[in-house]
């Protein structure tokens, strides 16, 4: 039986009729590739723009009583060129038309970001000769707006069971009233994933316009390598930690059936990419260290108390006040006397004063410290438990960068260390980390 290969291509992968000669290319060059999800055109060029994007401003005019009919001109020539290009026997002009007019009728938001990918999904299945299914009757929301697995498995087997060759647009679905609900942005990668799982596919292939997943963030790295093989565990570390290639939840589906990703390039389809799988895969290496990321802007709020450990419910009174300020924490170190909150410092909103002044008065700790303007990095890899001398290695690299570490955490997998540090020093520490263990 022939493996079942299931392909998502990037609005960059998707943005001119040059990527979609590419495209057709990749997927005609193998008979495996048999379900494809496009999202919508993304930027050309860096002064270039989304579809997306243009389609929610046509959204946010028609909501303050701007015309639009410009910013949709944009779109519609934006499409009607790539036709025109690749010389596809498709008269899009009526589905232009109607949805113009459902955004002019006051149509949601959700449907009117998702038409990008339901246009490309028919132009894509026209030009390489496959079936289209709206993703609208295979996705399926409850009124909530959550995602109904157990549904949209019954109608992916009902509608996809006995096919083959089929496109199916990326980032949208529909309640049972046939409401258009979206995932949050990059949901294709969602789509493609859920598609996956639904049709026990051999492998989920997520093509865009990197050659796969970075050891760290080449805008701070100069040239990092990339990583063959990660697990689904570190991957989600690094990609919670910043290091975005492919949505976090586009996880989860392909995950439960144990179907590996391939991160490729569709402008270097030959490059290996990075192939993700589980940690117990016998495809699965385990280096020391996989990757390196990290995020700035947080706040780390630290507490004192002498005999915490022995105070029943202090952490907990802790968590209370953050949950009734309506704030959430990333991350919790703790020691015996002392305790950190991490705080994303774009979720305070103005609350940090009311938050110590509570913990102050309901815990009575002997000393609070903020330490706003903090940096947290993560050193994330499987084989970091059995590897001796790992955290050395990194504290000894920062040492030696000269940066002042305020905060040291490790996680219980022993699968990543995190260190905080200033703002200032978040890119000489990255690069000091990076080169202790690559070079």
């Amino acid at each position: 039986m022939n493996e079942i290969i299931v392909t998502k291509f990037g609005g960059s992968s998707l943005a001119s009729a040059q990527q979609f000669k590419k495209v057709k290319d990749i997927i005609l060059a193998n008979p495996n590739r048999k379900f494809v999800v496009p999202s919508a055109p993304g930027k050309r060029n860096s002064k270039d723009y989304k579809i997306t994007d243009v389609l929610y401003l046509c959204y946010a005019h028609i909501k303050s009583g701007v015309p639009f009919d410009d910013i949709f001109k944009l779109i519609e020539e934006r499409y009607l060129n790539i036709i025109d290009e690749l010389q596809i026997d498709i008269n899009l002009k009526p589905y232009l038309k109607t949805i113009k007019e459902k955004i002019e009728s006051g149509a949601s938001a959700d449907y009117i970001a998702s038409r990008g990918e339901y246009l490309n999904g028919l132009i894509l299945s026209k030009y390489i000769g496959f079936d289209f299914v709206d993703a609208a009757d295979i996705i399926v929301f409850d009124e909530d707006r959550s995602y109904n697995r157990a549904k949209t498995r019954e109608k992916i087997n009902k509608l996809l069971s006995n096919r083959e060759n089929v496109v199916i647009p990326g980032f949208y679905g529909a309640n049972e009233e046939g409401d258009i609900i979206t995932f949050s942005r990059g949901g294709s990668d969602i789509t493609g994933s859920i598609i996956s799982s639904g049709i026990n596919a051999n492998l989920y292939e997520n093509w865009t316009d990197v050659s796969g997943f970075l050891m760290a963030d080449p805008r701070i790295v100069k040239a990092p390598k990339t990583i063959e093989t990660i697990s689904y565990k570190e991957l989600r570390e690094l990609s919670y930690m910043g290091a975005s290639v492919l949505h976090e939840e586009a996880i989860f589906p392909v995950r439960e059936k144990n179907i590996p990703i391939r991160i490729k390039n569709t402008n270097r389809p030959n490059d290996p990419g990075t192939l993700i799988v589980d940690e117990l895969s016998k495809d699965s290496k385990a280096l020391s260290v996989t990757g390196i990321a990290g995020r700035k802007d947080f706040t780390v709020i630290s507490i004192y108390k002498a005999l915490m450990n022995s105070e029943l419910g202090f952490c907990r009174k802790v968590l209370s006040i953050l949950e009734n300020k309506g704030v959430s924490f990333e991350n919790m170190p703790a020691g015996i006397d002392t305790v950190c909150l991490v705080i994303d410092s774009s979720k305070l909103n103005n609350k940090l004063n009311e938050i110590v002044d509570e913990i102050k008065m309901q815990c009575n700790p002997d000393s609070i410290e903020v330490n706003p303007n903090m940096s947290v990095i993560a050193t994330v890899g499987r084989g970091m438990a059995k590897t001796p001398g790992i955290a050395a290695k990194i504290f000894n690299a920062v040492y030696e960068a000269n940066i002042n570490i305020k905060m040291i955490d490790q996680g219980s997998s022993e699968m990543n260390i995190l260190i905080g540090i200033d703002n200032s020093d978040f890119e000489k520490a990255t690069n000091a980390i990076y080169n202790a263990f690559v070079k």
